[in-house]
């Protein structure tokens, strides 16, 4: 028998470089990314304009992506530029290139 392999997303919005921040989870970045773009989801992104993925991290169990989610919410503001920064010095958005196959 074959198991299926989930997997999970911590992410990180922004509307620009040291803009406002938003960390989320998901089991589809993809298909999240494009509600973002196009404001499909109302609140807190659609409000400021959230739609630069400038940072993400990939897990297998949902349980792991949460519990990272809670800890980050909890982090300074810098702690959290200075993640994003490692990887993504000039806050580009990753998900630009995407091109979006939403089943």
């Amino acid at each position: 028998m074959y198991k299926t392999i989930h997997q999970y997303y911590l992410y990180i919005l922004t509307n620009k470089r040291n803009g406002t921040l938003y960390i989320g989870v998901t089991n589809n970045l993809e298909r999240r990314m494009f509600e973002h773009k196009n404001k499909l989801i109302e609140g807190f992104t659609k409000k400021y304009g959230l739609n630069r993925l400038v940072y993400f991290e990939t897990y297998q169990y949902v349980n792991d992506a949460i519990i990272r989610e809670k800890n980050m919410k909890k982090w300074k503001r810098k702690w959290k530029i200075k993640l994003i920064e490692k990887d993504n010095l000039n806050w580009h958005d990753l998900s630009r290139d995407w091109t979006y196959l939403i089943e």
